[in-house]
């Protein structure tokens, strides 16, 4: 028998933009202290994180450093037909 997980989400899921591309930021969880991160690309294509974070506010200040040291098209998979390269 297998138990349900209710999953919460971050008031601080959101959209960013940066060079005229755009990804969805979704945190959830199922406990307090322990949020996945995720982006969604513009092409559908999601990227989750290994780590989980202890706070919400610290997943979304981890994909803000990301954008901003790699770029937002480090989050930007292949569009739909197209194979990463």
């Amino acid at each position: 028998m297998s138990e349900e997980i209710e999953l919460v989400m971050s008031p601080f899921c959101q959209d960013l933009e940066s060079g005229g591309h755009s990804v969805r930021v979704e945190i959830y969880g199922s406990r307090a202290d322990e949020w996945i991160l995720e982006v969604e690309d513009e092409y559908g294509n999601s990227t989750v994180w290994d780590d989980h974070f202890a706070t919400d506010a610290a997943a979304l200040a981890e994909v803000k450093k990301t954008v901003l040291s790699e770029g937002i098209e480090s989050l930007i998979g292949p569009p739909p037909g197209k194979r990463a390269t």
